[in-house]
């Protein structure tokens, strides 16, 4: 199949779902432009009309995020400080890691750390994060409440390559990141000084 440049979008979306199997399969650093182009049945001038280079692909990926998480951290800035904002927060941002292609994306990032650590939007990602996590113990500026938040967001990340059943469906994998998370943002908030 040859991908034209007169789809626009779905051009672009398209290179960005092939780079994302190509780097997952391979990881990031073993893929280069060449395969991706080769894998989309494109020269590789027409790959980069979209992309000038793997590491703006990667930065696509993020853009996306940090989008899903600056309008959760904008949503939780206008609630009280209260369990229920925080689970509905951890919820929402559940939701948007297992909508559409990001469980991929969370696969991306999860086996090609080293590589996103020295980029800049891996260093954008980490404030982001931060950001989150910090919404999640408002109210609450103890270190016990600033780990126990951090700690829910990772069991949303982590349940994508901890929880290792073999035939777990992506609802009782949420639903489960969500019961741990639950756990830790319970105890936020409770402890004498809070």
């Amino acid at each position: 199949m040859r991908v034209s440049e007169s789809t626009g979008g779905g051009t672009r979306e398209r290179i960005k779902a092939v780079a994302l199997e190509l780097f997952t399969e391979q990881g990031y650093e073993k893929t280069s432009l060449r395969e991706i182009a080769e894998r989309l049945n494109v020269t590789k001038a027409a790959l980069y009309y979209h992309f000038k280079s793997k590491d703006d692909i990667v930065a696509s990926f993020v853009d996306d995020r940090l989008e899903r998480m600056d309008a959760l951290t904008a949503w939780a800035a206008t609630q009280p400080a209260t369990l229920a904002t925080r689970r509905e927060l951890i919820s929402r941002y559940a939701d948007a890691m297992f909508d559409g292609t990001q469980p991929s994306v969370m696969r991306f990032f999860e086996q090609n750390q080293t590589a996103l650590k020295s980029l800049s939007s891996g260093q954008k990602m980490r404030g982001r994060m931060l950001e989150l996590a910090d919404a999640l113990c408002r109210g609450d500026d103890s270190p016990a409440a600033q780990l126990r938040a951090a700690l829910s967001i990772f069991a949303v990340h982590t349940s994508w390559f901890a929880v290792r059943a073999p035939h777990i469906s992506d609802d009782e994998r949420r639903k489960l990141a969500l019961e741990v998370a639950d756990e830790l943002l319970a105890a936020i908030g409770t402890q004498p000084g809070a």
